[in-house]
């Protein structure tokens, strides 16, 4: 039997109510055999059954499907019901009942509800019965009907069920994909900056220590890419990027370092800082830094050499601001719009360093804070500004 078929007659018999119901149709109309089959253009296989006249027929058992009234029920869509086929101007000459030896027949299209073929839930006995009543009918019509609405709900079922799974395993690997960024990338990084530290102290020749100044910087450049690509796996990945805020006395400290960290790294630029934090703030400091930390970047690689970048920093009733603004052409409108997408770049140049993730990590760490993150750009500046409430 194909899989499907195998599945659809698994799944009449998960259906607790089917028993019931072909007891209810023989003790209801006095027949001695009653059956839900599936029925296709080629098969006629039983999927349940009540046998009270020892016809043979087991469940799984098939019938020519050509040979069956089921197959003229497909292509119709129309019940057939037969009291006496003997005395049917339609029937009695039809070779089904001479072949299967019945005189009474019932038999009601079962579908789904999106409209799809089934089968049919049947009745048939050797001796005439009275089963061509609106009762009858209408009995059976409710039960096929019901039958067709616990398939649909199954099938419904089984589809949430592989969602589910598959969501486990896209889950399972999405914490495999983060703990090789975290762990097995960061481990041979620190490895290569160990041995550069240990490599410094040792008497080495000029041109070896601009080697070990390379190492070091590589390293740390390595290092920020790891972290942007961590933060983009979580933001995009693991629901977003998470954020602990509590208030920090010491967030403009912070930030203040985190410049001197950037003017450090970029020791021929120009960084002119103002900070003045008036109302303390609820927020991940970590977090804020990095935002810092990456309107910087942006702000060095982008900008103009020669002049200077400016930070400012201000907390008072309307909430927390941060700007950084810089001189240089202005961003091209057909990128302007895009900015905030991973692994978009402030400027067209393809020979641009770095992945295009420091603006949409920021801006996801100000939608982590609840604020925004906006750009404006003229011949003038560039000046990105993220804003967040107390």
């Amino acid at each position: 039997m194909k899989d499907d078929l195998a599945d659809d007659l698994a799944a009449i018999v998960k259906i607790d109510a089917v028993p019931t119901i072909l007891e209810v149709v023989c003790r209801t109309t006095g027949m001695g055999f009653s059956a839900v089959a599936r029925v296709t253009e080629d098969r006629w296989i039983a999927c349940a059954i009540r046998d009270e006249i020892s016809l043979g027929l087991q469940p799984g058992g098939e019938l020519q499907v050509a040979s069956t009234i089921c197959d003229e029920i497909r292509d119709s869509g129309q019940p057939v019901i037969i009291d006496h086929v003997a005395e049917d101007e339609i029937y009695c000459g039809h070779p089904t009942p001479r072949m299967y030896g019945f005189q009474s027949y019932i038999s009601m299209p079962i579908y789904r509800p999106d409209g799809r073929f089934f089968g049919t839930l049947c009745a048939i006995d050797p001796k005439p019965a009275r089963v061509n009543t609106p009762a009858t009918i209408g009995m059976f019509k409710l039960f096929a009907d019901l039958i067709g609405f616990h398939l649909d709900v199954q099938e419904r079922l089984m589809a949430s069920e592989k969602a589910l799974l598959d969501e486990r395993e896209t889950a399972q690997l999405r914490e495999q994909f983060i703990a090789v960024l975290g762990h097995d990338l960061r481990n041979p990084l620190a490895s290569i900056d160990a041995g550069a530290k240990i490599l410094r102290v040792m008497p080495l020749s000029q041109k070896a220590m601009r080697i070990v100044d390379l190492l070091e910087a590589s390293a740390s450049r390595m290092a920020g890419l790891i972290d942007n690509v961590l933060d983009f796996a979580r933001g995009r990945l693991g629901g977003g990027l998470s954020v602990t805020r509590v208030v920090d006395p010491d967030l403009e400290a912070m930030l203040e370092q985190t410049v001197a960290e950037m003017r450090a790294v970029w020791p021929d630029r120009i960084v002119q800082s103002r900070f003045a934090l008036n109302k303390p703030v609820a927020c991940d400091s970590g977090r804020i830094a990095q935002l810092l930390s990456n309107l910087l970047a942006n702000a060095f690689t982008h900008g103009d050499p020669g002049g200077a970048v400016r930070v400012e920093a201000a907390s008072g009733e309307e909430g927390l601001e941060i700007s950084v603004a810089n001189s240089g052409a202005p961003i091209p409108a057909n990128i302007l719009g895009n900015l905030f997408q991973p692994f978009s770049r402030a400027s067209a140049s393809p020979g641009q360093q770095g992945l295009g993730l420091g603006l949409y990590i920021a801006s996801e760490i100000a939608r982590a804070h609840d604020g925004t993150l906006t750009v404006q750009s003229s011949d003038q500046e560039t000046r990105f500004t993220f804003r967040m409430p107390l």
